[in-house]
């Protein structure tokens, strides 16, 4: 296993301070870097794990954080908290932003070749990053399928892809149509990835069908979304591009 170095860091975002998980790969040159973003309940070691993950492959990895680092483990608190910020292009972005510049200031990043993927919320301000023209490489995101502002999905200038369970009652077909047709007439280069029989979450290994209803863990293909992202990653972010 390729030895990385991990460290929390704070920054100021939304009127919070925000606590994200940098992981580094080895070595001492500039890599490519990916922001993670978390889902509603707000960042953990599932994401922490995420950004390890990616530093083993050899990127430099911000796993960010929404909500002040809390985590939410009443659902009712969380929707309260996650509802209006999903209401909220501006502060989105703004999260988005501030986590990109941690990202961007470290000396190990390439500034020019960075990726954003997220889930849940994490994905929806990933996909604001795009419509807000950010230059990233690539967006990836599970159960995020937002659609944004008329037509500021044209700012987009990456690869899409994007990952659903079949089943997911806060992602139905309805919104996978809307999220392909904005981002077809956007001219954006997409991909949509449904996984059979899952439900919301599906990603998540702690996740219990008690939580909220239509969410729940599918490990099959919690472990399938992964190699997809990875795969995504190695495509279009490949880690053969440093700058020493």
């Amino acid at each position: 296993m390729t030895t990385i170095t991990t460290r929390t860091v704070s920054y100021p975002a939304d009127g919070l301070t925000m606590v994200g998980h940098l992981a580094l790969p080895a070595g001492v040159g500039r890599r490519p870097a990916v922001l993670v973003g978390p889902e509603g309940p707000g960042l953990n070691d599932f994401q922490r794990q995420r950004a390890d993950a990616l530093a083993e492959l050899g990127y430099v990895a911000l796993a960010f954080d929404i909500n002040g680092g809390r985590w939410f483990s009443d659902p009712q608190e969380m929707l309260a908290y996650i509802t209006p910020l999903l209401a909220d292009t501006d502060r989105m972005r703004d999260i988005g932003h501030a986590a990109l510049e941690v990202l961007r200031a470290e000396p190990r990043t390439d500034p020019e070749q960075i990726a954003a993927i997220g889930y849940g919320t994490g994905g929806a301000i990933a996909l604001e990053l795009g419509r807000a023209g950010v230059g990233l490489r690539v967006i990836g995101t599970i159960n995020a399928l937002t659609t944004g502002r008329p037509g500021e999905a044209s700012r987009i200038t990456c690869p899409v892809w994007a990952g659903v369970g079949s089943e997911d009652p806060i992602m139905p077909a309805a919104q996978r149509d809307a999220f392909a047709a904005e981002m077809q007439a956007a001219g954006v280069d997409w991909r949509l990835v449904v996984y059979g029989g899952a439900l919301h979450a599906f990603h998540h290994p702690s996740v219990e069908h008690e939580v909220l209803p239509g969410v729940g863990h599918h490990p099959r293909h919690a472990a399938r979304a992964w190699r997809d992202v990875v795969n995504l990653l190695a495509e279009c972010l490949p880690v053969g591009e440093i700058v020493r």
